[in-house]
């Protein structure tokens, strides 16, 4: 834990104090930003404040008195509900405006950790409990150097190996038919000879099985591949750290044909909004001008709106990314939550509009950027016309 760094952002954020609070382990970023670790018996409950000036103080259960022990500031302990209620006002005396892992109507629900009745405590002792998101952010999303070199090596590996899944496919369908676990395998073999690591995935998608933008193919329900199919592979993958940073693409194209009418337009207006959502990003970064997570959505969304096809973009524009593939900082979402967040400086995120037509096909293109003081890029490859395989 960065506690003069915690503490520069709290006053930053006009911000009296962050508490944070835990019981059975439901609130895993507060493990992670106060470098409590994983795996902890947790069956008290405990809380930790830290004002934006000053010693911070933490209260724990009598029985699991040493939970906090490697955090700095003085320890208070409790046993009944009534010592509880009266040591969180103390521990928050002076305070009035305090940040907890809370939102506003679940407006965004990744760091919506605390239950609302301690919410109701809290505010019963006359605080004004305020959201941590932006503060999540800033101290879970933000990469050190090292963490952004390690996405470049995911990037540059991977790059490599769906390219050679592309001439793979085609040797295969050529000479025969496979099948679309068959290529998983492939692309885990070859991953995991890189001495990458993922979650779950990766997957390969043909035809109709394109539409489903959560499509994950085992040998039970693989699909065959073959001729005039239409192809569909997300991938993703970090090295083999703990700390190190995702790279996650996804690409389209077709096999012994040339597109079809609809799959050209389809993949142009798909194009052309991850291209809109790519350049208000670098633009604002740039220019120093701040932009949330939602300002990015709405910059691909109404391109692929203006085309006619709004209802078939059924997912945000893109997701942060750090150690873990789906981070806990903003995304680029004006769908499934008006994200408000800033995109900060040294974070990763991805850029993946996609439509969907069940029953026909789906065209997901999907890139990662990485933002940086001053400008912000996409990272790797950037697929420009359908694959031709």
């Amino acid at each position: 834990m960065d506690l003069a760094a915690i503490q520069g952002a709290l006053r930053d954020q006009h911000l009296d104090g962050w508490l944070f609070y835990d019981h059975h382990y439901r609130d895993p970023l507060a493990y992670r930003i106060l470098g409590l670790g994983e795996g902890l018996h947790v069956t008290r409950r405990w809380f930790y404040f830290i004002p934006a000036s000053g010693e911070p103080k933490k209260l724990v259960h009598r029985i699991e008195s040493g939970r906090l022990d490697p955090l700095p500031g003085a320890k208070a302990v409790y046993s009944s509900w009534q010592e509880l209620a009266a040591q969180v006002a103390a521990l928050t005396q002076g305070a009035t405006k305090i940040a907890m892992q809370y939102s506003p109507n679940n407006a965004i629900m990744y760091v919506s950790l605390v239950d609302a009745g301690t919410v109701e405590m809290v505010r019963g002792l006359g605080k004004e409990v305020v959201t941590s998101a932006d503060l999540v952010s800033q101290f879970e999303a933000v990469l050190t150097s090292d963490q952004l070199a390690t996405h470049y090596v995911a990037q540059e590996k991977i790059d490599t190996i769906l390219a050679a899944a592309w001439r793979e496919i085609s040797r295969r369908t050529k000479s025969g038919r496979t099948h679309e676990f068959a290529m998983v395998e492939w692309l885990s073999e070859a991953m995991g000879r890189e001495n990458l690591v993922w979650e779950h995935g990766p997957n390969v998608s043909a035809g109709a099985n394109s539409a489903d933008s959560h499509y994950e193919p085992t040998a039970a329900n693989s699909k065959p591949i073959q001729q005039g199919d239409f192809i569909l592979i997300d991938i993703w993958g970090k090295v083999n750290h703990p700390d190190a940073c995702f790279y996650d693409i996804t690409w389209t194209g077709v096999i012994g044909r040339e597109p079809t009418a609809r799959e050209q337009t389809i993949f142009e207006t798909v194009r052309n909004a991850r291209d809109a959502s790519i350049d208000v990003v670098k633009k604002a970064f740039a220019s120093g001008t701040p932009i949330a997570g939602w300002q990015a959505d709405d910059a691909g969304r109404n391109v692929i709106a203006e085309a006619g096809f709004k209802e078939w973009f059924t997912h945000r524009t893109g997701h942060n990314i750090g150690s873990v593939l789906h981070g806990n900082g903003a995304n680029l979402d004006n769908l499934e939550t008006h994200d408000e967040r800033l995109i900060l400086p040294n974070t990763c995120f991805s850029v993946e509009p996609g439509l969907y037509f069940p029953g026909e096909f789906g065209i997901r293109s999907e890139v990662d950027m990485i933002a940086l003081p001053g400008k912000a890029d996409v990272t790797g490859r950037v697929q420009t016309e359908l694959v031709r395989i």
